[in-house]
């Protein structure tokens, strides 16, 4: 069967989305179905890759997830640590809890959260930071929970996003203001797609860093509006 080749074949070189593909007949070609098949496995292998948390330096924490399973099936129990993590954190004065999470992405946090890490804490040296958190089972709101049980007054979560069909491992980091248990997603920043093909980790530091240093100005992230603008600040 004659193989016909896509006109934009040469925009692939600038990206890694699946566009001119060619056909083959009425279907793809094969070698496209079988790239096709190998991302989508890959995709899989990320969401149940275990999380070596050990792999870092701080506090090792649990959702009140109790495995991989209960944790697809029940996102709300990824929001809240179990008991016994719960107890093993104290209140402080930090400006700053800085949380290593699983998510969908074990792999992400792998390749991207330690140089991540070693970039955010040089562009904020003079900042009081809490002792790193890392968490298994854990979805965006934990660093809700942890951050009020710290009095910490800003969490951010490095955490492996949902694996795309391009990107298995990408990290997100999400920042917010004032901790604690309820927060919305409004009331958040992000920065997404941290990794080599997409939003460099060094490059994605110093961003992180900088929404951190407006989020202390201003005592607030997420979505501005007049009602949750503090007295004394602007937005």
């Amino acid at each position: 069967m004659t193989l016909i080749r896509d006109p934009w074949t040469q925009l692939r070189d600038l990206t890694t989305a699946r566009i001119a593909l060619g056909r083959a007949g009425h279907s793809i070609p094969t070698a496209e179905l079988l790239a096709f098949q190998l991302a989508h496995a890959k995709a899989r292998d990320a969401v149940r890759h275990p999380f070596d948390a050990r792999a870092f330096d701080g506090v090792f924490l649990k959702t009140a997830a109790r495995d991989r399973a209960t944790y697809l099936r029940r996102p709300d129990l990824g929001r809240r640590l179990d008991p016994a993590s719960a107890q093993l954190l104290s209140r402080g004065d930090y400006d700053a809890v800085l949380i290593v999470a699983d998510g969908l992405s074990a792999t992400a946090v792998h390749r991207q959260a330690p140089t991540l890490l070693t970039e955010l804490r040089r562009e904020l040296e003079g900042w009081t930071f809490a002792p790193l958190c890392i968490v298994e089972q854990a979805r965006v709101a934990i660093g809700d929970d942890i951050g009020e049980r710290l009095n910490a007054r800003l969490a951010v979560v490095l955490i492996g996003e949902r694996p795309g069909l391009s990107a298995p491992d990408s990290l997100g980091a999400y920042l917010t203001w004032s901790p604690r248990i309820g927060r919305t997603d409004a009331e958040r920043n992000c920065v997404s797609n941290i990794r080599p093909e997409g939003l460099d980790p060094v490059l994605a530091a110093k961003r992180i860093a900088q929404l951190m240093r407006v989020a202390r100005d201003r005592q607030l992230t997420g979505v501005v509006n007049p009602s949750n603008v503090l007295p004394g600040t602007t937005a």
